[in-house]
């Protein structure tokens, strides 16, 4: 268990070996929330949330009624929930899901994810292809890696541009929908 302050709200969390990152939040992570403008009003994915930081985080922020938070590890599943009860948010919605194949909610206004970008670039790849017709039209995409070309070329591919940031050796993309003229890639 930890104390993390992110952007001045102040969050416990437990976590354990089976998790990413689980003695502090990943300055990658941190790098990308810094980055980020949340609204009333926005309906967010947390795409990979491992033990919770982002979603919880929002939901700090936003409120709990449009965050929803996902990842595959159901150990992971087990410690987000624990840790948005912890953290005064226990209305997040948290499922259980390979990427986005038990989500049905669409028309997010944003998608973050700190991928696994060490192994190959199947799971991502999913995520950005399949995030995009997710999102609301003008909703963005919020990608945080170490690798930058792939992810620059992908993400313009399917969205039509991308905007990339660096900040402590991360790269934080972001990409905007603007049109459905990708969406079947």
């Amino acid at each position: 268990m930890f104390t993390e302050t992110i952007n001045g709200i102040n969050l416990t969390f437990e976590t354990n070996s089976t998790v990413f990152s689980p003695t502090c939040v990943d300055k990658g992570t941190l790098a990308m929330l810094a980055e980020v403008t949340l609204s009333p009003g926005d309906k967010l994915l947390d795409l990979g949330c491992g033990y919770g930081p982002v979603g919880i985080y929002a939901a700090k922020v936003i409120g709990v009624e449009n965050i929803y938070m996902t990842d595959s590890n159901k150990n992971a599943i087990t410690l987000a929930t624990k840790n948005a009860a912890k953290n005064a948010t226990p209305g997040i919605t948290i499922t259980q899901s390979d990427g986005f194949k038990n989500i049905q909610e669409k028309d997010f206004t944003l998608i973050l994810s700190n991928p696994p970008y060490h192994a190959d670039f199947s799971v991502p790849k999913h995520f950005i292809e399949k995030g995009f017709n997710r999102l609301a039209l003008g909703g963005k995409m919020y990608m945080v890696t170490k690798r930058k070309d792939w992810y620059k070329n992908k993400l313009t591919a399917i969205f039509g541009g991308v905007r990339i940031t660096e900040a402590d050796g991360y790269y934080i993309f972001c990409a905007e929908k603007r049109s459905a003229k990708y969406a079947n890639k």
